[in-house]
């Protein structure tokens, strides 16, 4: 029993220990879960809600097909005197039905008065369609907005992500130059305390080791910022934030797809869908100056305590209705001199659209000139990739032949020095080449609205 009990304990000991050790050392991130975690940015979420907010429109602009219903009930008590002459329209004197008595009187009856008016417009010209195809263009507007939207949060993130590499490798090659500069002080210490060097050669030996100390550290301070704005697209700490490079270090991509259609990038297609929301309303427009049509059907009923020699009921009469109507009719509205601001709004919706067109067009401009300076840094980046192996291999030479001759007496160590800083600069080079292929492949990719292969290629 014991025994058992011991078994289960340790188990469980297992269990939390391994839990910890998952939560204190969490999985790298790979650059195509970056990249999925983007969507979860506030940008896109507040998008999204525009997307609904324009379905709703849709919805809403349906509903002017339907009739509308209204109700009305009421109960008062009121004087019953009333007199001839006009009154203008206004929403202060209520108003007051039967004949002029003749006489001021301040007895007060009941009145009540209920009723239900159906309206409904059997045609109106296409205005309501318009409406609708208006609502659904604004809808299709928003959508085109989140996919923008994403697709922006998706090539940052991905542009990010490898700047936080590129910051990454180059600690390791400035790590590298310290660690050379820390055994030539070494050298250099050991052959001053031999007499066999000037002290001279060591102060310049420290000097390089710290010079090559400050480049570390600004290279950490670089990452440091770039595990920042990653964290920030992808919401993780950018304390535990790791990275999983991926194929991005081991090769270079193949030859990327050159052409593209960039009408369908999402920039692209935000802004025509801009040009089509504006004709869309230019159209409502178009249909608003006409005549409005309503089918009216009516049945109401009144209440009084009044009589029409003068005399009123007491008690309760009047709170009830006790006069019944009933009516149906067909009702006509045409409003003549709304004309000219119909027209000014026209003018002003077309003055619109012909601006989101051009703006269209400068679009389709700016991606154009994008995607060919994209594809020109990415075969510059393709030749200097293929040079930096042979810089490295040439420094390493040269750096090597430079120390030889420094402790065979026949260099000083300012050569070593300048052998040393160029090694050192070389492996930055290298490290970086490959990187910058991605990173011009990318901005390509960028351009052309579509980085699917890229995170794809970076994956396998």
């Amino acid at each position: 029993m014991k025994l058992g009990i011991v078994l289960k304990l340790a188990v469980a000991l297992s269990l939390i220990l391994t839990a910890w050790a998952q939560g204190g050392n969490p999985e790298p991130l790979t650059l195509q879960e970056a990249v999925a975690r983007a969507e979860k940015f506030p940008s896109v979420q507040a998008s999204a809600e525009q997307v609904n907010a324009a379905a709703a429109g849709i919805r809403l602009a349906r509903t002017n097909y339907l009739p509308s219903v209204n109700a009305l009930g009421q109960i008062n008590r009121a004087t019953r005197n009333n007199v001839f002459g006009l009154l203008l329209p206004q929403t202060v004197i209520p108003n007051i039905s039967g004949p002029v008595l003749g006489t001021d009187n301040g007895r007060n009856v009941w009145g009540s008065a209920a009723g239900v008016l159906v309206s409904w417009e059997p045609f109106d010209f296409g205005r309501r369609h318009a409406l609708v195809q208006s609502a659904e263009a604004t809808q299709q507007r928003a959508q085109r907005s989140v996919q923008r939207v994403r697709f922006d949060l998706e090539t940052t993130t991905a542009a990010a992500f490898l700047t936080l590499l590129a910051g990454e490798q180059t600690v390791r090659a400035a790590q590298a130059a310290v660690d050379r500069a820390q055994v030539l002080v070494r050298s250099v210490r050991a052959g001053v305390e031999a007499k066999l060097r000037p002290g001279a050669d060591l102060s310049r030996a420290d000097t390089e080791r710290d010079a090559a100390l400050t480049q570390r550290l600004q290279a950490e301070q670089s990452v440091a910022v770039a595990k920042t704005s990653l964290a920030e697209f992808t919401g993780t700490d950018a304390k535990d934030l790791t990275v999983a490079p991926g194929r991005l270090l081991d090769a270079l991509p193949d030859a990327p797809n050159t052409t593209a259609d960039l009408s369908r990038h999402p920039a692209a297609q935000e802004q025509a869908g801009i040009v089509e929301e504006s004709k869309a309303r230019q159209a409502v427009l178009q249909r608003s100056y006409r005549p409005s049509f309503a089918l009216q059907a009516s049945g109401y009923a009144r209440g009084t305590g009044a009589l029409l020699n003068g005399s009123t009921l007491g008690g309760w009469n009047g709170l009830a209705p006790n006069y019944f109507n009933a009516a149906a009719g067909f009702t006509v509205n045409f409003p003549l001199l709304a004309l000219p601001s119909l027209r000014a709004q026209e003018a002003q919706e077309a003055a619109v659209g012909r601006s989101a067109a051009a703006t269209y067009r400068q679009v389709l401009a700016d991606l154009e000139a994008q995607s060919q300076a994209a594809h020109a840094t990415l075969e510059q980046a393709r030749r200097i990739a293929a040079e930096t192996p042979k810089e490295v291999a040439d420094a390493r030479t040269g750096f090597a032949q430079a120390n030889a001759q420094y402790r065979a007496g026949l260099a000083t160590i300012v050569a070593v020095a300048e052998a040393q800083r160029l090694l050192a600069q070389a492996e930055i080079d290298d490290s970086l080449a490959r990187l910058a292929v991605w990173r011009a492949w990318l901005q390509m990719q960028t351009a052309q609205g579509d980085i699917s292969s890229f995170l794809a290629a970076a994956g396998r």
